[in-house]
C-alpha cells in the first residue's frame, strides 16, 4: 500500500451502510478501510444497529438509529509516518459490522427430515413431514456475531434459511409428542400446534441471538408406513361399524 492510499484510509470521516441488499443481514462496511481515523461520524439509519469491533474486541453495539462518534488510536498521516517501518499497516484495526433490525416476514420453511412421534391414542409409530412460514428479527446482534458469524464479511438470509432448516425438526418432534395430539387431529389442531412449536423455537432461536415473532404450520403429509397404518385403521372402522 503506498503513502497516499495509507492516509486517504485514514482520513475516512462518514461512515454509513449504503443501499443494503434485501437479502443481507449483517454486512461489514469494508474489508480494506480498517484503519480510520479517531472521531470519524458513524451514520446508522432507521431500522439498523452496528457492531464496532477495535483491535480484535467488540467495543460497542448499537441498536438505535442516530450519529455516533468513533473512538480510535489512529491520527491521520502521524500514524502512517510512524508506521513506515510496518509497511505503512497500522495494528489499530476496526470492523464495522452493520445489522438489520427490521422484522423479515413471511418465510417459508420445510422440514428437511420426517417428524416422528408415538401417536398416544392409537400407539403406533407417526412420521410426517411439515411446512408453512415463520417471521423473525435480530435480537442479540453481539450474541450472534461472536458465536456463529466471527469474521465472515456478510451474513445472508439464506444462511439463517439454512440454520432454520437444520434446526426445526428437534423442537417440532418434542412438542407433537408432548401435545397429546393423535394423527387424526393434526389437521384441526394446526393453530394450537402452530403456537406451541413457536414456543419451542423461541427457546431455541433466542441461544443465537434471533427472535421468532410468527410461526405457523400450513400443512403437514404423512410418509407411506403412516400411511398404511392410517387406512388399516379406517378398514378396521368400517369393517366394526358394518
Amino acid at each position: 500500500m503506498g503513502l497516499f492510499s495509507s492516509i486517504k484510509n485514514q482520513l475516512r470521516s462518514v461512515i454509513q451502510w449504503d443501499n443494503p441488499q434485501p437479502d443481507v443481514l449483517f454486512h461489514r462496511w469494508s474489508d480494506s478501510g480498517d484503519e480510520i481515523k479517531n472521531a470519524s461520524k458513524l451514520i446508522v439509519n432507521p431500522g439498523q444497529g452496528c457492531i464496532f469491533v477495535y483491535e480484535g474486541k467488540v467495543e460497542a453495539v448499537w441498536d438505535q438509529e442516530g450519529v455516533f462518534e468513533l473512538r480510535t488510536a489512529n491520527i491521520p498521516f502521524w500514524t502512517t509516518i510512524t508506521k513506515f517501518m510496518q509497511a505503512f499497516v497500522s495494528e489499530h484495526k476496526v470492523g464495522i459490522y452493520y445489522f438489520k433490525k427490521t422484522q423479515i416476514l413471511d418465510q417459508k420453511w420445510g422440514t428437511s427430515s420426517l417428524v416422528k412421534y408415538n401417536d398416544p391414542v392409537y400407539k403406533f409409530p407417526v412420521a410426517l413431514r411439515a411446512r408453512g412460514n415463520y417471521s423473525f428479527q435480530i435480537a442479540d446482534a453481539r450474541s450472534f456475531f461472536v458465536n456463529v458469524i466471527g469474521a465472515a464479511p456478510d451474513y445472508h438470509l439464506s444462511d439463517f434459511r439454512s440454520v432454520m432448516s437444520a434446526r426445526i425438526v428437534e423442537p417440532l418432534t418434542d412438542y407433537f409428542a408432548e401435545s397429546g395430539y393423535s394423527y387424526a387431529d393434526i389437521d384441526r389442531q394446526r393453530q394450537e400446534l402452530s403456537a406451541g412449536c413457536k414456543g419451542k423455537l423461541v427457546e431455541e432461536f433466542q441461544k443465537l441471538g434471533f427472535l421468532i415473532t410468527d410461526f405457523r404450520i400450513e400443512g403437514t403429509e404423512f410418509d407411506e408406513d403412516t400411511m398404511r397404518r392410517i387406512n388399516r385403521i379406517a378398514d378396521l372402522s368400517a369393517e366394526a361399524q358394518a
